[in-house]
């Protein structure tokens, strides 16, 4: 794959999971119309790289998983039915998923996000989305919307409204997600020597991706799995016993206010075990093997604004606050002296929190031009408790 271009490297990927599902030229041709912008590559030293998936339509890795779900779903969707997406937002799904699935007819995008805990700027991209894509924002946080999204899942009463899913509890959201590490990998390895990701983590889709990825046969030594202080999953692979945060721990690394990952599920069953989703081990996983692939740390919000403020000064390279808790995360990795190459990701641009960054590095940051654009569209949001039922009560007048 080495020097091939992002749709090709997609293309490949995809094709080994839907070969049977689509004619691969109607697969070809969706990678070739989505992925049409860069990931750049910039070198922090000799063996460390940071990957940038920030420069799709939403400023944020997640557009790599929501354009290639908006086009397989319209590309499915049956003529005449109305699909309803349901999408709880820590920040960047909502926006993401919101700008993919915009104007595409049969389906109706709904996105709960939390009043408090998405920036000034994240709210501004998911009250202007607009069309068939409508904003509620929820009184509680981020594990209150989830909760309200999986409620809904299983209410019969809704069974009317043909309800899916655009989080990564939907695996059509982590399957696209594994072709970056290996178009990464295939960009800064000249031969196969394993690498290291240091993935910002919050539901634990994104490093999922990688473990998947390493599975197929990506050359991979480390998930390096970086949390901010919602420390529940550094806390398990120390003690083996899991503790959901309840109510997750506001953090400047917003998107990562995630007390009970959904996609750590996942990671128990790849690893021969069973987690409850209310946070209860049913059957314990292989935690020797986890311990070997999987190292978890917590970076408070101190170091994560000390490690913005290092990096512009040291590297003249502007990090999120996400980026930053991923570096942070590798730094404190690499005390055991490990100098093998290793990849953070920096997974949004950190024009969406210049409150937090701008007085960090004392300078301005220049907005993206996909930025500028949504701002200047009209707001519509409407503002709801996080009781199950009133939510419910919306979906069925929306219907």
């Amino acid at each position: 794959l080495k020097g091939r271009s992002y749709p090709y490297i997609a293309f490949q990927i995809l094709r080994k999971f839907l070969k049977d599902e689509m004619v691969e030229n109607d697969l070809e041709a969706i990678c070739s119309e989505i992925y049409d912008y860069p990931i750049p590559l910039e070198r922090i030293n000799e063996n460390t790289v940071m990957a940038f998936l920030d420069r799709g339509p939403s400023a944020s890795f997640k557009d790599f998983a929501a354009r290639f779900m908006a086009k397989i779903m319209e590309f499915y969707n049956e003529k005449n039915k109305i699909t309803t997406i349901l999408v709880a937002t820590s920040g960047d799904t909502g926006s993401a998923i919101g700008e993919a699935f915009k104007g595409i007819q049969g389906f109706q995008v709904i996105i709960l996000y939390p009043d408090q805990e998405v920036s000034p700027i994240q709210r501004l991209q998911l009250e202007r989305i607009g069309d068939n894509v409508k904003t509620l924002s929820i009184d509680g946080q981020f594990d209150d919307c989830q909760k309200l999204v999986k409620k809904a899942f299983l209410d019969t009463e809704l069974s009317s409204l043909n309800l899916t899913s655009c989080n990564s509890i939907n695996i059509g959201r982590i399957i696209p997600q594994i072709v970056y590490y290996f178009y990464i990998t295939s960009n800064i390895k000249s031969i196969n020597e394993p690498i290291i990701f240091s993935v910002p983590s919050g539901n634990f889709g994104n490093s999922l991706g990688c473990e998947l990825a390493g599975r197929m046969g990506m050359p991979l030594e480390h998930i390096v799995i970086a949390v901010n202080e919602n420390d529940e999953f550094p806390n398990f692979l120390s003690s083996g016993k899991f503790s959901p945060i309840t109510p997750s721990r506001q953090c400047v690394s917003n998107a990562m206010n995630v007390g009970n990952p959904s996609n750590l599920a996942r990671y128990f069953d790849l690893y021969g075990g069973h987690l409850l989703s209310n946070g209860i081990i049913n059957k314990d996983p292989d935690l020797g093997s986890m311990r070997k692939n999987l190292w978890s740390t917590s970076i408070s919000d101190s170091e994560t604004l000390q490690m913005i403020k290092d990096t512009w000064i040291n590297n003249g390279i502007i990090l999120d606050p996400h980026g930053a808790v991923g570096l942070a995360a590798l730094l404190r990795f690499r005390e055991n002296k490990n100098k093998s190459q290793a990849v953070v990701l920096g997974t949004a641009h950190p024009g969406k929190f210049p409150e937090t960054v701008e007085e960090v590095i004392g300078s301005d940051i220049i907005k993206p031009e996909v930025l500028k654009k949504i701002m200047g569209r009209e707001a519509n949001v409407y503002k709801l408790d996080s009781n199950y039922e009133s939510f419910k009560s919306f979906l069925l007048q929306e219907k």
